[in-house]
């Protein structure tokens, strides 16, 4: 068997706008739960919660077979971490921090076997091969490597149009909370020359021939950033959602408790 089709890929390369969802709970359960809600895709972030790799794994395994796609976010792009993700399944992988194009070619280098690549060869034991079952993993897998950069430093703006002209890159995504502490509004994404900078960035981003991603949560902003030409947002996280909802429920029946009878 071969690997199987990136879905999410072939989306990317079909201009197709779609949404998705941060999931930062670290669970298989929750996973599944994220995972029949609808999205196009969500992102298994490894940088800013405490997933390892088997962690990461089994949240891989429970949304395989539904049709929303899975983007892993590694905490670095460390050349072991993505041979051990890949090999537990991912396919598509979403880099922080990615300033320069060196640094997105070693990430593309990466991602794939030789002779295009570094990927270490260990298929017999790699649930991504279905365990040395798919004999033709090896051969087909590199067209189904996908791989997101994140820009968010000044750094990474100033060599923008160089990391779009590495090939292997398949999107680029503005990573708006470190971007706006970088250029001098830490915690002020939203503020007016954020958003200037922001929509330039993804119409730059477009126009390089790059797919273009970001997340935000107002719907004001989200509509602006497809209008900008972004291609895939996440419009929410699992953590945000919940902890919002549970306080604003439980400020809503404190407020009221007193007044009953």
């Amino acid at each position: 068997m071969p690997a199987p089709i990136n879905q999410f890929k072939q989306q990317l390369l079909a201009g197709t706008r779609t949404v998705g969802l941060w999931m930062g709970f670290c669970d298989p359960y929750v996973a599944e739960l994220v995972g029949k809600s609808g999205f196009d895709w969500v992102v298994i972030d490894g940088e800013h919660t405490p997933n390892d790799i088997p962690l990461l794994t089994r949240q891989l395994q429970v949304l395989d077979p539904l049709s929303t796609s899975a983007i892993v976010r590694l905490p670095v792009g460390d050349v072991n971490l993505i041979k051990q993700v890949l090999d537990g399944g991912a396919q598509t992988l979403l880099i922080p921090m990615v300033n320069t194009a060196e640094q997105a070619k070693q990430l593309v280098a990466a991602m794939r076997y030789a002779p295009e690549g570094i990927r270490g060869m260990g298929g017999a034991l790699a649930r991504s091969t279905n365990f040395g079952r798919d004999a033709d993993y090896v051969a087909t897998a590199n067209d189904q490597m996908c791989l997101l950069v994140q820009i968010e430093t000044r750094q990474g703006l100033e060599n923008l149009d160089e990391i779009l002209a590495v090939d292997g890159v398949d999107g680029l995504f503005v990573g708006p909370a470190d971007l706006s502490a970088e250029m001098g509004f830490p915690g002020r994404p939203d503020a007016p020359e954020m958003q200037a900078l922001i929509s330039e960035t993804l119409g730059r981003i477009r126009d390089g021939g790059k797919a273009a991603g970001i997340i935000d949560f107002s719907e004001d902003a989200v509509a602006r950033h497809y209008a900008s030409g972004a291609q895939y947002v996440a419009v929410g996280a699992d953590i945000t959602f919940l902890s919002r909802g549970l306080r604003d429920l439980a400020t809503r029946w404190k407020d009221q408790v007193s007044t009953f009878d």
